[in-house]
């Protein structure tokens, strides 16, 4: 029996960097967390310990520092891409590079309707994410949206499902919905306003599931998606997971009290858990 070595790759993950450009009239923050993964030649490491094909993690974790200094001046998308050929530019041995962006959000504190030049709030769990995937000199740009919680208090019903013998589960034309959503688009060019294009489709994500007469989650992650791909050429396809934040109307005629769909419980476990890809035929 022969024995050989599988896919294999390694990397440097949980690069925390902060960058502050200081712009004349105001700072600009950005903070990030940035995973390196290569991809190559690199049995002879595992099957016979020879390491002159490796470069050192912690030397990729130095070169994201060290390039951020003059690179990382726009989108987390444009710096991904920038480390991206650095890595396989200067490493002739790897075949392919993925760096995954992590951007938790800040922005400038607004006092008496101007934005302040240096202070900034933080904007909670939501993250900006990208994903850079160069394979020989193809490069294939995924962002997304992560930790995005987002509820509407009407326009939402869910019946005519299956019922069964187990099924307790009441029917209703009008429930809260709610959920942590994550979404990742492909992009189909790496040569983009990634900012503009990124504020828009997280617009277009928010106002479909705003304005959306839901009958279902499943129902709203398909219009959210439709509806990114119809207003957004440059997107080849969107993803989405969406765990359902269940609330659960309580019990108020035990206390001879009508529940107008006013006192609910907030449930965490167990929940429901819906994905789903909306993509171009």
């Amino acid at each position: 029996m022969k024995i050989v070595l599988g896919e294999n790759a390694y990397g440097k993950n949980a690069v925390n960097l902060t960058k502050i450009t200081r712009h004349a009239d105001y700072h600009e923050l950005k903070q990030v967390s940035v995973n390196i993964s290569l991809q190559g030649d690199f049995g002879p490491a595992h099957t016979t310990g020879d390491n002159t094909k490796i470069l050192p993690t912690d030397t990729m974790k130095n070169t994201v520092y060290v390039l951020a200094k003059e690179n990382f001046t726009s989108s987390i998308e444009d710096f991904g891409i920038f480390l991206a050929n650095h890595f396989k530019k200067n490493n002739p041995q790897v075949s392919q590079v993925k760096i995954e962006i992590t951007e938790h959000l800040w922005s400038r504190i607004i006092a008496e309707g101007i934005a302040h030049k240096h202070s900034y709030i933080s904007g909670g769990n939501e993250k900006h994410t990208a994903t850079i995937l160069l394979f020989n000199d193809d490069i294939t740009v995924t962002s997304g949206i992560k930790d995005l919680l987002i509820l509407k208090t009407t326009d939402s019903a869910f019946k005519d499902y299956i019922k069964d013998e187990y099924t307790t589960l009441k029917e209703t034309n009008d429930r809260i919905l709610s959920t942590q959503c994550q979404a990742n688009w492909i992009y189909y060019s790496s040569q983009l306003n990634f900012t503009t294009l990124y504020n828009e489709i997280r617009e277009t994500i928010l106002l479909t599931f705003a304005n959306h007469k839901s009958l279902s989650v499943q129902h709203t992650l398909y219009a959210m998606g439709e509806k990114v791909l119809q207003e957004i050429n440059s997107v080849k396809e969107i993803s989405f997971i969406m765990p359902n934040k269940h609330h659960v109307l309580f019990n108020l005629e035990q206390f001879g009290m009508e529940n107008n769909n006013e006192v609910f419980i907030a449930t965490d476990e167990p929940y429901g858990y819906i994905t789903g890809t909306v993509t171009r035929e």
